[in-house]
């Protein structure tokens, strides 16, 4: 693509000098803030096609609302690119998602114009309700007391339509239309196709129904047409409703929720939007809802023309496209589950797939190829996800589940009442469990240990390479006794070799990897820390400290007599987890506790997890090496509980 000069954003780093420009110079600042943003994207990588969608659309937020005064609340966040470079942040645009550089979503703690943090879908609207409840109630408490009013402020959710597909969205929209509070809610229009053709007579018609004039006849021909015959006046107001629905498009639902529709108008027409949107801002009624239609990807040909529009994206080359990609030593997990999930369903024909908007993300993409019919992406819902699993398996089926873990969190309600207390044999599997590196904390799946093994029914296992994982899923396939939830991290195996199929694990067994004689020291690793423990004893070995490694396979139930037999044979227990405080090591504990394994005191058990902090975006292994959970740390640990400290400070070559 061609250059943009981008010098006329400097001096930018305010809104309020943004605000100074005139309209006419606006198409130029959006041209070079697009500029900036996939030059700055080519070098970090992250999200681009959802911020080069909403460029337009930024700089006239920002241009005809006060912010930081009135607050944007990006839903999401993965779209909040050309919102930092506006916002004072150009300047470290190129540290997205680096260590100690900006953050890939929107945070609190980075920026003034950031009024909520978001990497989780579908809570903007909850979050700008909130702001305007909290606004409205000072309006109240001022004029109580005689104080001047303060500056009434605006309130904006910047919502996509993917997002809409989860229902706390309309839960919001609801409580809103109840309260009649005075909110604006944009949504994002940028895929599902929704609405009718967008062109200048469809903004025209926005544009009439964003002003007063249309909202003041409204309502003066509703209060009229209220002194008409009954039965005149539900005619009159049903063809009004009718009429309406054919000039401003599917806004009907929106109207019924208690929201003033606006829309559609095109979200990269900066001649539509503008005026529209100030309509929208001197407006002294609410809720609003003004349906904005864009492009994803736009403005950058290669994203234009990906199926994706270049959701996600590594380094890339600018003029080409072209991303760069290492070449994989190893296959990834997620690959790797998928096709171990296909080979179940070519064997069983009662094994469906469930996902929630992330088949890619979770290798449910090839499964549904090889299996379309029993596929189901129900969108943003993991609620529905989860509940919806569990009447499958009322019937017989065998739902697998597959979603992030931090997402799972998300419908944590109904994997306590709907499946666990029920005791159905739904198939959780949990991508994405520990650390994920640039996404930082909110995408971490830190805590699913913790909020999966305090559930009775509950089956709870990690698989420590890529040879597990295909068992596991084996597993999984085999248990029709209740739930059973498999963790497994991001990217690529460990490279070991692959089994033609799985088999069924004992549930609850763990195994031994190694046991020398005379070995002082024990470490009881879940999931793929494993390999850092391996490492770990080779170190410890060669200061002459024997140690046992073993895999426990099973955070619940627990292999009890494997881990009693380490605790009464070793002098130190270390337990390895990629997972919060209250997890795996907990489990451990507990059980040492009950048995009384612990009353002589001759072994020292030290528990190593996740910290008890949100941790910053890194790489996935100066994360783990933060948390003490790499073979150096581990090293440590152990020097540390041995009585006569001989080890010394060993360090990994």
């Amino acid at each position: 693509m061609s250059r943009i000069e981008t010098s006329i954003l400097d001096g930018l780093d305010e809104t309020s000098a943004l605000r100074a420009l005139p309209e006419s110079q606006l198409q130029a600042v959006a041209d070079a803030v697009r500029q900036e943003m996939i030059d700055a994207v080519s070098v970090t990588g992250g999200h681009l096609g959802s911020g080069l969608g909403v460029v337009e659309l930024t700089v006239a937020l920002h241009h005809v609302f006060e912010t930081p005064d009135d607050r944007i609340v990006w839903d999401v966040g993965h779209q909040a690119y050309p919102h930092k470079i506006l916002t004072g942040r150009r300047d470290r645009i190129r540290t997205l998602r680096q260590p100690g550089g900006l953050s890939g979503f929107t945070k609190r703690s980075e920026s003034v114009y950031d009024p909520f943090g978001a990497a989780h879908s579908s809570t903007s609207i909850s979050a700008a309700l909130g702001m305007a409840v909290a606004r409205d109630l000072d309006e109240a408490s001022a004029k109580a007391k005689g104080a001047p009013a303060p500056r009434r402020r605006n309130m904006i959710a910047v919502i996509g339509d993917g997002s809409m597909s989860a229902g706390m969205a309309y839960e919001a929209m609801n409580n809103a239309g109840a309260l009649h509070s005075r909110l604006i809610v944009i949504l994002n229009d940028n895929d599902m196709s929704i609405a009718p053709p967008v062109g200048a007579m469809s903004a025209y018609f926005a544009r009439l129904a964003s002003g007063g004039t249309y909202r003041g006849l409204r309502e003066t021909a509703k209060q009229l047409g209220k002194l008409l015959p009954k039965a005149i006046y539900q005619r009159a107001a049903a063809a009004e409703e009718y009429a309406r629905s054919l000039v401003v498009g599917g806004g009907t639902m929106f109207e019924e929720m208690g929201f003033h529709y606006v829309g559609p108008v095109d979200g990269h027409n900066l001649d539509h939007l503008l005026p529209i949107l100030k309509n929208v801002r001197d407006s002294d009624q609410g809720p609003i809802l003004l349906h904005v239609v864009t492009q994803k990807g736009k403005g950058y040909a290669p994203a234009e023309a990906s199926a994706d529009r270049y959701h996600g994206v590594v380094k890339f080359d600018v003029l080409s496209g072209v991303q760069a990609k290492a070449k994989p030593n190893a296959p990834a997990y997620t690959r790797i589950f998928g096709e171990s999930l296909i080979k179940a369903a070519d064997a069983d024909d009662k094994v469906v797939a469930i996902t929630a908007a992330m088949p890619g993300g979770t290798g449910i993409d090839l499964f549904g190829k090889a299996h379309p019919d029993r596929t189901f992406d129900v969108g943003i819902a993991e609620q529905h996800a989860v509940t919806f699993a569990g009447g499958l398996a009322t019937e017989g089926y065998k739902p697998f589940v597959a979603i992030y873990s931090t997402f799972l969190q998300r419908a944590y309600d109904q994997v306590v009442h709907d499946v666990a207390l029920q005791n159905l044999a739904v198939r959780f599997c949990l991508d994405r469990a520990g650390l994920v590196g640039a996404d930082g904390a909110t995408h971490a799946g830190a805590f699913d240990l913790a909020y999966l093994c305090c559930l009775p029914n509950m089956v709870v296992m990690a698989a420590s390479d890529e040879a597990e994982l295909v068992h596991m899923v084996a597993t999984q396939h085999a248990h029709d006794s209740g739930p059973i939830a498999l963790r497994y991290p991001r990217g690529e195996g460990v490279g070991v070799d692959l089994p033609e199929r799985g088999v069924p694990l004992p549930i609850g067994k763990g195994r031994i990897v190694k046991r020398p004689e005379g070995a002082r020291v024990a470490l009881l690793s879940l999931g793929t820390r494993l390999s850092e423990a391996l490492k770990a004893a080779d170190l410890l070995e060669t200061a002459g400290i024997a140690v046992s490694v073993a895999d426990a396979r099973f955070a619940k139930p627990l292999d009890e007599a494997m881990i009693l037999d380490l605790a009464a044979s070793h002098e130190v227990l270390v337990t390895l987890e990629e997972g919060s405080v209250g997890g795996f090591g907990a489990m451990v504990l507990h059980l040492l506790s009950e048995k009384g394994a612990l009353d002589t005191g001759r072994v020292r058990v030290r528990t190593l997890t996740l910290p008890d902090t949100y941790q910053d975006h890194n790489s996935p292994e100066a994360m783990y090496a933060e948390a003490g959970l790499d073979a150096d740390g581990i090293v440590r640990t152990v020097q540390a509980a041995l009585p006569e400290q001989k080890a010394g400070r060993l360090r990994l070559a």
